[in-house]
């Protein structure tokens, strides 16, 4: 290990691991196949990096990184060359003549990390190239894409059992943020790995600050969140990611943000390929953009100071929510996951399940894990606690998550349960055709609409007892008797409900029902994400002379990694910059010993640093 503390000092600038780093890295470099799951931003990369490093430096050869994500490829391979390393990429990005220079680099052993997508590794070609040469371990990134059952399945991935099969005597580290027990043992089988270690990291990221909403207005209210906390004092705003199920819904909210003073842009698979590489590339350079996008944007996407990411629709379970918020505040700085939820979104992803091709298994397991998302949307306990039990980890209260900080009322529902559970029942015998909840809620309403007089449901025993409660107050209800089993959609009824198993015992009286109010609070001007609404950069503490240097330092960084051609943070993170502000270090000897600096950065820019905080 004091080899490997000594790599992680002069190559990466840091002075001790994090967490079971430490362990991961010592049972690879030498020699032993295990799986790591830990969080996104827990530092996983360095988990194959350094044993990579430590194996090369042995003579066992070059480190294999098995990735799907081109922009990380990139990042991390920019990164590693920043640092001193000799990587390379090989995907579909690199020209033939590219393609062949890595190729004859690898075989001349002049590299040391080389990342390549699945679908180059198992062409016969590479795998021709990899017997010519001496490997050195195989890091197999984003390990969940190998599961059926994961959120994100790569057909590809399956065949990555032929690395045990072809070199059994190099060493595999399979790595995820995200998989439950189902998902990590179709991991283990898939790729071979049952004699390996399993390591499992907390899956808490305390700095992230959970919220869910009704929806009443997405649009609106995702500006408003964005208003309230994530406006700079400059006038520009956090950098920050917006999901949407739909690539129609993508291009507008994107325009329409845009057209509220926020600089948004829209990524998703159907644009023009050039379009969409280019705002992912202004995403990943320039601070302050706000990236509208499906779930075909984000995974990999290496920026740490990415300060909030929504959703203006359900993710489809708690692995790919948990993926996706992921993606904020990955540099350990407070960050936001908000979300607005609603009724529709419940039966979309409900009919979804239904209409997919899969065979009944598959849906019945995505028919539990959306349920498990929907638990955590319904719940009235801490957000985090329900999580983390997911994932099999138990927690205490967070005191961060927004129903921790207004804690929700509940209230003995099954009276209201009764009457929605009976107008259900009596609008489907009286017409032997079953609604959705509009159709329902103005029966219960008393609402004469032309439909109700067609079918017949003014007659009906329910008509008007619900007139009490708003249309919003019973799709709240509506919402939770789905979350609870008690109303079940029916397949191919375009969201029309039927009774569940559950409910004959609300309407019998057998059984009470608990609900929560949920009411959608516009955040306090001013309030930002974190523990206690502390401020989200590293400028609130800072006093003049402090944000002198690190203003100084920005303006460095930006030009020096424009003339680099890569993102600001591949030269140094908010973290490193914001220490270096803090203690204006004086000489080389200084800089050495602030977090984020190697002997290569050191070297390459620490006279430029220290010109630029002597010009403040």
């Amino acid at each position: 290990m004091s080899r490997a503390l000594a790599i992680l000092k002069e190559v990466f600038g840091y002075h001790a691991f994090r967490g079971r780093q430490a362990e991961i890295i010592d049972h690879v470099a030498d020699g032993g196949d295990c799986l790591v799951l830990m969080p996104t931003g827990g530092g996983k990369s360095l988990c194959y990096q350094i044993p990579a490093l430590l194996r090369q430096q042995a003579g066992h050869g070059v480190g294999i990184v098995v990735s799907p994500l081109i922009a990380l490829m990139q990042d991390q391979v920019a990164a590693l060359t920043e640092a001193g390393v000799r990587a390379a990429v090989l995907n579909s990005t690199l020209s033939s003549g590219e393609a062949s220079a890595v190729e004859r680099d690898l075989l001349a052993g002049r590299i040391e990390v080389l990342y390549v997508a699945p679908e180059r590794l198992m062409t016969p070609r590479f795998l021709d190239l990899l017997d010519r040469t001496r490997v050195g371990l195989f890091a197999i990134d984003e390990a969940h894409c190998v599961s059926q059952w994961g959120h994100d399945f790569r057909p590809e991935y399956i065949q990555l059992s032929v690395l045990h099969e072809r070199f059994p005597n190099v060493p595999r580290i399979a790595l995820t943020a995200t998989a439950d027990s189902l998902t990590r043992n179709e991991i283990i089988e898939r790729l071979a790995l049952d004699d390996a270690r399993v390591f499992i990291s907390s899956f808490d990221r305390p700095n992230i600050r959970y919220r869910i909403v009704e929806k009443d207005n997405a649009r609106q209210q995702l500006l408003a969140f964005i208003k309230a906390e994530h406006m700079n004092g400059d006038g520009g705003h956090d950098s920050g990611i917006v999901y949407c199920l739909s690539r129609k819904k993508v291009e507008e909210t994107a325009q329409w943000l845009a057209g509220h003073g926020i600089n948004a842009l829209a990524y998703h698979a159907g644009m023009d390929a050039q379009v969409r590489q280019h705002h992912q590339a202004r995403f990943r350079e320039e601070e302050g953009i706000v990236m509208v996008a499906t779930i075909a944007f984000g995974m990999g996407i290496d920026k740490p100071d990415v300060r909030f990411v929504a959703h203006l629709d359900l993710p489809k379970s708690m692995e790919g929510y948990y993926q996706e918020t992921g993606r904020a505040g990955r540099d350990g700085l407070p960050a936001n996951a908000w979300m607005a939820y609603g009724l529709g979104d419940v039966v979309q992803q409900k009919r979804m399940i239904d209409e997919s091709e899969a065979d009944d298994a598959h849906k019945r397991v995505s028919s539990a894990k959306l349920d498990a998302l929907l638990g955590l949307c319904e719940t009235a306990g801490c957000r985090r606690v329900r999580i983390l039990a997911y994932f099999d980890e138990s927690a205490g209260p967070c005191g961060n998550c927004d129903t921790c900080l207004e804690p929700p009322s509940t209230w003995d529902g099954t009276r209201e349960a009764q009457m929605a559970l009976s107008c259900v029942y009596r609008t489907a015998q009286t017409s032997r055709v079953h609604f959705g909840a509009t159709h329902l809620i103005d029966v219960l309403r008393g609402n004469s609409t032309e439909k109700i007089r067609q079918w017949g449901h003014d007659k009906v025993s329910t008509f008007g007892i619900g007139k009490d409660l708003s249309v919003s107050e019973w799709h709240a209800i509506f919402r939770q008797l789905i979350a609870h089993g008690l109303l079940v959609i029916d397949h191919g009824g375009h969201g029309a409900l039927l009774l569940g198993e559950p409910a004959r015992a609300v309407l019998k009286g057998e059984q009470s029902i608990t609900l929560r109010r949920q009411v959608s609070k516009p955040a306090k001007s001013g309030e930002r994400a974190g523990r206690g609404g502390t401020r989200t950069d590293h400028t609130a503490t800072m006093d003049a002379d402090t944000l002198a240097n690190w203003e100084a330092l920005r303006r460095w960084r930006t030009a020096t990694a424009k003339s680099h051609g890569v993102p600001a943070y591949v030269i140094f993170h908010d973290a490193t910059l914001a220490e270096l502000a803090r203690s204006a270090p004086e000489s080389l000897d200084d800089l050495a010993e602030v977090p984020g600096i190697g002997a290569s950065k050191l070297e390459r820019y620490g006279d430029e640093i220290l010109e630029a905080l002597r010009a403040v």
